[in-house]
């Protein structure tokens, strides 16, 4: 019997024998979840994002893009956090991934300072959450209760998340069917396409609309010129794609400047600038009433990460140890319900 077959035959006799308690639906999640189990948890998860934040501001913005690239994939399971192995291709080289996600460093570290009070207590999933929550706090965002008690997954699939992610190309129509899909709102869809209020966005990811929008030579026309000379300059045809700009004009600030930019034809990403250009009124109308009211803005971001935390699967699940694998399985444990 071969290494790699034994591995896989030992990860499905896993999955289907051994069962652990099965996931927690939504609607056993709840504040103050670890208020008994570990008190501290929260606090300690805010501290590492606090001190990555302080030493990259960039990482807040890319630790609150894990719990949307998470949640949407299965549901808020942590299954993002894994790493690849022999026998099994995770989420991290997804299309929407790869060489983009980032901050993986600081979840580990929030895990470390939580296992080292509390071991074997709190999920990766739950990490998660509560870091997104402190990466808009921190950054001059809204505060609010999340709610936990979510187990981490044993698996990870990038052809999930290929199937589900959107593309930084798609417009506004899609993005509503794929929300619908999770029974999110078109205030969920647009309040949570404002987590772009902070954060940078690579070159790769809008070249095509700078010169070469829907197939047509030239550059998106939804775009104000005088932006569109100045991103040129960042992002020149044929120049590194790695390149990053900010996704508003307030990059490290938590604000609705991100909506009266896109007002303004001054959005970076497509899939952010159809919200107010691609011709559905619905978001249009949400976009210009955030862009004029900053505390509509914040109490649909709220609801909407609530919501979108929500989103969980019946799967079998554990509490990891580290994010990153899951815990180790022997083959003893395999057989011990027979």
């Amino acid at each position: 019997m071969s290494a790699v077959y034994a591995a896989s035959l030992l990860l499905f006799l896993t999955a289907f024998f051994l069962r652990p308690r099965i996931s927690l639906s939504a609607t056993n999640l709840r504040a103050g979840y670890y208020s008994e189990t570990c008190p501290s948890a929260e606090r300690l998860v805010r501290e590492a994002i606090r001190a990555a934040m302080s030493r990259e501001p960039r990482s807040g913005a890319s630790v609150m893009r894990l719990q949307f690239h998470d949640c949407f994939v299965n549901g808020c399971d942590g299954s993002v956090l894994l790493d690849d192995t022999p026998t099994m291709v995770g989420e991290k080289l997804a299309l929407s991934n790869i060489n983009s996600l980032r901050s993986f460093e600081v979840i580990d570290e929030a895990k470390a300072a939580v296992e080292k009070e509390c071991p074997g207590v709190v999920s990766c999933a739950d990490i998660v959450v509560i870091a997104a929550r402190d990466a808009v706090a921190l950054s001059g965002g809204p505060e609010w209760e999340v709610r936990l008690g979510r187990e981490d997954s044993l698996i990870a699939s990038q052809e999930a998340s290929d199937e589900i992610m959107p593309s930084p190309r798609a417009n506004a129509t899609a993005l509503i069917s794929l929300f619908a899909r999770f029974n999110l709102t078109v205030v969920d869809l647009v309040a949570l396409s404002g987590s772009h209020s902070i954060g940078e966005g690579r070159c790769f990811s809008i070249v095509f609309r700078l010169y070469n929008q829907s197939g047509t030579g030239r550059p998106d026309p939804a775009m104000d010129p005088d932006y569109r000379e100045k991103l040129d300059a960042l992002c020149p045809l044929g120049g590194d794609g790695n390149v990053t700009g900010g996704l508003d004009a307030t990059p490290t600030v938590f604000d609705n400047q991100y909506f009266k930019d896109l007002v303004q034809l001054r959005g970076f990403l497509n899939a952010d600038q159809t919200l107010f250009s691609g011709g559905e009124t619905a978001t249009k109308e949400v976009v210009e009433r955030f862009s004029r009211d900053q505390g509509a803005f914040f109490a649909a971001f709220v609801e909407g990460m609530i919501n979108m935390g929500e989103l969980q699967t019946q799967q079998r699940g554990e509490i990891r140890r580290n994010c990153r694998v899951v815990n180790d399985r022997r083959p003893t444990a395999v057989f011990s319900e027979f």
